[in-house]
């Protein structure tokens, strides 16, 4: 498994977290690289079914944890259950070089530990309020890549882009963030290039 790249994915409930796993294997596997999924969700393995009903991967390739009450303990102080499911992914599957960890719908403060993910996103969207880089959220503040979705709601729900991209250059100096609308797809190349860049992917396979 050490082989394996696992990439976190984190941000506040309905954000986008799940749209962005769809949207990000596709353009993964169009790269070369062997991707499978694992998702966090409370008591359900709702986001697991529907990326298996997705199309864009093998369902076997996706496994869901259970997290219970607290999603974040799953993803930080007690990764023990996300660890086991990659630990199975890779038996299942001995080509694969990245797992998506799609953690469980939490506030601004879900971080991923170390011990579970070498490269982690969080999504927020332009609907929860055009202040939320200001609040400056330590998972908004440490993720190596913010995704700020939604940006074709903004209009509708009078959230002010140009403040949103000051706000996140200066919460986030030395740190990415890319502008998206995940449902079109816009964004979507730039998210796929510092993702394979910052976690310094490179294909097993030509």
């Amino acid at each position: 498994m050490s082989d394996v790249v696992r990439i976190g994915i984190g941000g506040p409930v309905g954000s986008g977290k799940t749209r962005l796993v769809e949207r990000l294997i596709p353009e993964l596997t169009k790269a070369g690289f062997s991707v499978a999924v694992i998702t966090n969700d409370l008591v359900t393995d709702e986001d697991a079914q529907r990326v298996r009903r997705s199309g864009v991967i093998d369902p076997q390739r996706v496994l869901a944890v259970e997290t219970g009450a607290c999603p974040h303990t799953a993803i930080r102080e007690d990764p023990s259950a996300n660890l086991f499911a990659a630990q199975r992914l890779c038996a299942m599957f001995d080509d694969l070089d990245i797992i998506l960890i799609e953690s469980g719908g939490d506030n601004l403060a879900a971080t991923f530990t170390s011990d579970l993910v070498d490269f982690w996103i969080f999504v927020i969207d332009t609907a929860a309020g055009d202040d939320i880089p200001r609040k400056k959220g330590i998972g908004l503040l440490q993720a190596d890549l913010l995704v700020v979705n939604k940006i074709d709601l903004a209009e509708l729900v009078g959230a002010d882009l140009d403040r949103m991209r000051r706000d996140c250059a200066v919460a986030r100096p030395a740190k990415p963030t890319v502008f998206t609308d995940l449902r079109s797809g816009q964004g979507l190349t730039e998210v796929t290039s510092r993702l394979i860049d910052g976690a310094m992917l490179t294909p097993a396979r030509p």
